[in-house]
């Protein structure tokens, strides 16, 4: 019984960190997120506020009637580059 319980101390510990990765499997092959759950949680909340605050500008910006898309072409080694952007004056 002595010898046990050290090893299961040991074993604890070494494992501890363990949960605070995520892997995921996808086209891009596979990925390990070593943030820990909280971490991954805080992104989250960001990445909502932003995605309200998004649509917030943009239903302000189709309620007013004074804008125009402006797309832009810039010529690169690989290819023609486009880029479109929404001007509301």
């Amino acid at each position: 019984m002595k010898p046990f319980i050290p090893a299961l101390l040991a074993a604890l510990i070494t494992t501890g960190g363990a949960y605070a990765q995520s892997i995921s499997v996808g086209p891009g092959g596979v990925e390990v997120d070593p943030r820990s759950p909280r971490e991954r949680a805080v992104d989250r909340e960001i990445r909502r506020e932003d995605r309200s605050r998004d649509r917030e500008r943009y239903y302000r910006a189709r309620d007013r009637g004074d804008c125009r898309t402006i797309t832009t072409v810039r010529e690169t080694p690989r290819g023609e580059v486009r880029r479109t952007e929404r001007v509301c004056d």
